[in-house]
Order: C-alpha cells, then structure tokens, then sequence
C-alpha cells in the first residue's frame, strides 16, 4: 500500500489544510520491474487447460477473440522503457533515446526477426514509456544492440525503469510529488510498505534513486497496518492519506507473458485463497483514508473473485461511505474492457458455482459468500462495477491487469457505531478517526498526556472487530480486521536520531558552508545515539512530524535522503562534513559558500577522470577552485543544469560522483561512454585519472569539499 499526505495553509485565511499524502500498501507480491525481458526459463509448455476452459467460460474477452488472447499469452512480453526522475533530466535522456539509440535500431534484423523502432505508449503522458518487440535475450546477446544494452544497464540504476521491479509504482508517486524541480520539499510524503522485509530493501533501493526527503519504507502487515499519528496545532491527530495505492498480493495469470512458470502452476484455487487476504488489505486501506480521498486497488490477475467480487463486497459493506469513480477519461488512448456484474467460480476440480446458495457445507470453508456477485439486482446496478478496468494483453501487447479507483464520500460505518470511549472526543478529527486525539505540548515541547493510551485503544478496535466478526458470520461480508500487536522480522534498523538546532555539528557546517537562515535544521537527522555522527540525512517536515510521532508503533526501514558525509581529514580545516551527491539537489537552495561554475569541457574531465590535475580544469574553474570563492554560475538560458559534489586536494579535484551517474550526466552532454564488452577495461580518461592519482600520492594534503554546477542553452525542438 502506498500513500501520500501534504499539509498547508488556505490563502489568505490562515486555517490548517491538509496536502495530499499518499500511501503504498504491498503485501507478497509486486511487479517485476522489467516488462517483457524474462526469457531466460527453461522450455516451458505454455498450455493450461483449467485456465482456458475458466476464462473461456467467465466470457472476460469479446466474443471471437479468445483465440488472439490466448495467442497474445504465449507470446514473451515485449520490452518496455520508462524515463523516470526530474523533468530536465528526463527530457535529455528522452533526446538522448530518440535521436542516438532508436534510430540505429530501425530497420535492423537479428535472427531472422525484424526489430521494429521502438514506440512511445499512446496513453502515457510526455512521450516517457516506450516498447518495443525485442525480448530481454536479443537485447542482451546481440552484438548490433550491445550498446544499447550497456545504456539500458547503465541507465537503469540512475534514471531508466524497466516497469518490472518492486517499487515502479513508487517511483512514479514520487515523481509527481517533485514536478517542481525547484522546490526542495514538496508538502506531501510517500510511505511505502511491504510486508517481506527483504522486498522492502528492494523498494529502497529504487526510491534512493530519486533522492527525494520525502519518501519512507515502512515493514508491516497490509491487512493491519497500523494507525499513525501527527501532531497538528499541539494536538495528535490520527493521519488520514488524501491517496492510497493498494497493490494486494494475487494469483499473477496476468503475468503469465514474463512469469512463465505461473503456466503450470495456475489453479483456480490460488484466487479462492487470496480473495479474503485482498478484501482485508482493502478494508484497512479505506479505514486509513481521508473522507474526500482516492483509494486505486489494482492486481495483475484477470479473476473476478480477485477482481470485483473484492470491490463488491467493499462497496456493500461501506454501506454508500464508498463509490467507484469514473475514470475513462484519464488515460485516453489506454484500451481497457469494464468490469463485469455477473461471474461465476469454478473449483479446481472442475465444478462451478453461480450463487453462494449452490456452495455445500463441505466447501464453504474455503467458497466465501464475498466471492459471488450480490443477489440484489438494485444493488448490484447501484454499484457501478463497469467503471472497474480491466486490461486484456492482446488488446495492446500488454500484460494482464485490473485496476478499481474508489473515492471516500463518507465515514465507514462500522468507525461510527465504535467510536473511543473514555475520552472528549477531538473536534478535529473525522468521525472514522479509530483513535481520538490525545493532546499534547507541542512538536518540541513535554511529555504527551494520554487519555486512555494503547490499551483504550485496543479496546476500541477490539469492540469493532467482534462485532463485526459477528456479522461477517451472518452474512458473510468481512469487517475490518482485529488489531495484531507488530511483529518486528528481518535486520534490526538503526535508529533515527533528530539533530536539535544548537547540535555542535552545526555550528561549523554552518559556517563552511554558509548556509542560508531558513535552512530546516530539525529536519536533519542521523542513524546512530552515541559516537562520532558518519551521514546526516534530511527529511520533510511532514515525515519528521510522523517519525517523532510514531516511533514505537512504526517500523520503518529507511527514509531520507543523504546529504552530508564525515570526511575526518576536513576537521583541521574547519568542518568534517563533506557533501554527498545524493542530496544535492535538496541542499542547493540553501548552500551560498563553495561553489564554483564549470563549463561543459570542465564537467567531462571531472566526470571521465578519477582524479584529475587542478590544471585540467579551463582556466575560469581552475581559478575558482584554487581560491575556493562563493560563486554560482549563472549561464543564459540553461537547458538543464548539472550539480555535482567534490573535493579539492593540494594540486588535484575529485568529484563524489557514483560510476551509473557518471554516465548518465555524460550521455545528457553527448559523451558516448561504453566499457569494453569482454572485461572492465578503464578509458583513456580513466586511465588519466589514475595516474594523476599515483603522482599525488604521498603529496596530497586534506582537500576541502567544493560544489560544482553547470548549464547549458537549450537545443532545437526542445522547449
């Protein structure tokens, strides 16, 4: 699951609003960031007769298209691109593709097959996906495509998704929040969760690639994430998310194009299973949203008893709280196929099931009334399940999917009948709130003052959940789930630790680097309570207010981005923080000391060059950096500007910069950059810069940390 908050204030009327925030639920499963690259299985036969006879039976396609459905699963998915991270960079990289790489594909032929020019997805917007007919293999082992196979590895770790990996759906989330690439902190936040602790490392390390403060990955259970808590005006409220992304774990035959090995394993089973997980990480998903807000439930199976038997029973049991939004117009030129109101089940051994009425005793342990269509023809049309999309793979040479968009009119109902007790009730919190606020000093202020603490509110959930258990026996629909107390698995986290604004780090960063007045000093923090700080990391102000807020009830893996390193040598010239590439982009705003302009000439030596000779910079640079003055470029009419963070020694400049990136801002400049395809072997320019390296060892005193940018005009037909 994944969601977003954003707090702000009305103009001109000085009351509290609440940005978007948005949350990310994710149980087990998640997309394999890699759409169409998977033909390295064995020989697999793609036949499944139960899974032809159920989809031909259920009538999911169009009448007189089975055949090319069919046709279309056998078929390895093509491959597809996504340009990610900001805007300008983007752009360069989409110019890049465009113009270099796509054009020698053209017209190619490998193995007899003919490579057709990649072409941009008709409905995503700005040209930023593309697909093509090439599989994974041919990319990878022909030598015609090798350098487009070393700038897609390349890419891949800095700016390129291959709309496979956990934590695509992430990404884009965090895209939209930084449109403006100008704003350091934009007001809303990401909290994005897995319940596999190793997924969750997975999702970081896409995310890291986007270097944003306002991202956090969190470890829990989807179906009882737990309720979190801000302090807003020096009250805790509950946090309600304006969105939330609701990827629930399914049986894949959506997949069944790159997962070849879902062929044999598919059985209708597999959906009977999932559907009561799906419908509980649902039901909490809706609990935690704000009543105005937007919940999208998306699996990557084609079943109805996954698909919209989940949102039928959700929408019967919000009793009109829930309704499905209309979203054919969002994505013109996506074909999709609405949801369907009438479906039925079918047992792995081949028996169906039209009503729940037909179920045996024997099976009604794993056959749930939840998984039939609603009996109340009324009702049944009240819901609207043919707003529900569903995404055949031969309508576009896709992959299986489902997606449901649900807006919140009003307080579920069972947070109405069970409110808390033993408290006032807080006038700012909605009326699903499941915890009251409890009041408090302030962010920086004493103790909290706790009207009935965890066991009151354990109470609350525990009066909900028997009684609606109760009714789920009745009438078959299920409730909200019980509260679970929070099981901690996988590595034990490092703490986070907020720095206070006399911390004795500051008073030399601030100095060394000049730092602006408004720099967000409490939004810096550390991973460690005791010892010599080695990162400093920052984070929004929101995301500070959650962690302060919710320590204990939280697990949370990582958040934050990177913005100052200890470099021990730097002490005797007074700062021992130098700064880290990571959080550039998030410093900028504030940093008015050490910075010196550098051409596009000068960006190439630092970026191809290990450790070049300050000589090797163009004379402007070279004098900027030996004096180290505050000075930031300001070239006319920059196509996309380039920062990068480096060190000054004795008679030499390095730039902290990692290796994929090196190469992502050298192809925005027009550098070819290919390693040689049978081992590692350096370039001239790295060789360069190791022998510079060799003749200033020894000679090389403590360097001091420098910031380097540059721009470049704009070229024809790019705006």
């Amino acid at each position: 699951m994944c969601a977003v908050q954003k707090w702000g204030r009305e103009a001109g009327s000085g009351r509290r609003t609440r940005a978007p925030s948005l949350l990310c639920l994710r149980h087990l499963h998640a997309n394999i960031s890699c759409s169409g690259w998977g033909n390295g299985y064995a020989d697999i036969v793609k036949e499944n007769k139960l899974f032809e006879s159920y989809y031909k039976e259920l009538g999911l396609v169009p009448e007189g298209e089975f055949e090319q459905f069919m046709d279309a699963m056998r078929e390895p998915l093509p491959a597809t691109i996504r340009i990610t991270g900001y805007k300008s960079h983007a752009k360069e990289i989409l110019h890049c593709l465009k113009e270099k790489y796509f054009k020698d594909i053209q017209e190619l032929e490998i193995d007899g097959q003919k490579i057709e020019a990649p072409q941009a997805l008709s409905w995503y917007p700005d040209e930023q996906a593309w697909h093509t007919n090439m599989s994974r293999k041919i990319i990878r082992k022909s030598p015609l495509l090798e350098k487009f196979h070393q700038f897609l590895v390349s890419e891949t770790e800095s700016i390129l998704d291959m709309c496979a990996a956990p934590g695509s759906k992430t990404a884009q989330l965090i895209e939209m929040l930084h449109a403006d690439m100008d704003v350091p902190f934009p007001e809303g936040f990401v909290i994005a969760n897995d319940v596999d602790n190793k997924r969750c490392y997975l999702l970081v390390h896409q995310a890291k690639r986007l270097n944003s403060p306002c991202i956090m990955v969190v470890n829990h259970d989807a179906s009882c994430i737990p309720t979190l808590h801000i302090n807003s005006g020096g009250k805790r409220d509950v946090l309600f998310y304006d969105r939330i992304l609701c990827d629930v774990p399914c049986s894949g035959d959506g997949t069944l194009r790159k997962n070849i090995d879902v062929w044999k394993k598919w059985t209708t089973s597999n959906s009977l299973h999932l559907h009561g997980l799906q419908l509980r990480i649902a039901v909490r998903g809706v609990e935690q949203l704000a009543v105005g807000g937007r919940m999208v439930y998306s699996t990557c199976s084609l079943n109805p008893i996954e698909d919209e038997a989940v949102i039928a029973a959700l929408l019967e049991k919000s009793e009109g709280a829930l309704e499905l939004a209309d979203s054919s117009a969002d994505l013109p030129g996506l074909k999709w196929m609405p949801g369907v109101s009438s479906w039925k089940l079918m047992t792995k051994e081949g028996m169906w099931y039209s009503d729940w009425s037909e179920v045996p005793s024997s099976r009604q342990t794993q056959i749930r009334p939840t998984m039939f269509p609603p009996t109340d023809s009324e009702k049944l049309a009240s819901m609207h399940l043919e707003r529900c999309m569903r995404i055949l793979p031969h309508h576009q040479n896709t992959g299986g999917f489902f997606v449901a968009v649900l807006v919140k009119k009003a307080p579920m109902p069972w947070n109405k009948r069970f409110p808390k007790t033993g408290g006032s009730p807080a006038a700012s919190l909605p009326t699903d709130a499941p915890h009251l606020a409890e009041s408090v000093e302030g962010e920086g202020g004493g103790p909290e003052r706790k009207l009935g603490g965890e066991a009151e509110e354990e109470e609350a959930f525990k009066g909900a959940s028997l009684a609606q258990e109760t009714a789920a026996k009745q009438d078959g629909v299920c409730g909200p789930p019980p509260l679970k107390k929070m099981k901690l698995f996988g590595y034990k986290e490092d703490p986070f630790v907020f720095l206070t604004e006399d911390d004795p780090v500051f008073t030399t960063i601030q100095s060394f680097y000049d730092l602006s007045p408004d720099f967000p000093k409490l939004n810096v923090l550390t991973r460690t309570h005791e010892g010599k700080k080695r990162h400093l990391y920052m984070v929004s102000k929101e995301l500070r207010n959650m962690l302060l807020n919710n320590s204990e009830r939280m697990k949370v893996i990582n958040t934050g981005v990177k913005v100052w390193s200890r470099n021990s040598d730097g002490e005797e010239f007074g700062c021992a923080f130098r700064l880290a590439q990571e959080g550039i982009y998030t410093l900028q705003p504030y940093i008015r000391s050490r910075i010196i302009t550098v051409s596009v000439e000068d960006i190439k030596v630092l970026l191809t060059q290990e450790n070049p000779f300050l000589s090797k910079l163009q004379d402007h640079a070279h004098a900027q950096a030996k004096k180290l003055g505050s000075l930031l470029g300001d070239l006319s009419e920059p196509q996309c500007s380039i920062q990068l963070c480096g060190w000054r020694g004795k008679t030499s400049i390095r730039a902290f910069v990692p290796r994929n990136e090196r190469f992502h801002y050298l192809r925005m400049l027009g550098v070819e950059v290919f390693k040689d395809k049978q081992g590692q072997k350096p370039s001239d320019g790295e060789k360069e810069g190791k022998e510079g390296e060799e003749a200033e060892e020894g000679t090389t005193s403590p360097g001091f940390p420098v910031y380097l940018t540059e721009g470049f005009p704009p070229r024809d037909g790019l705006l």
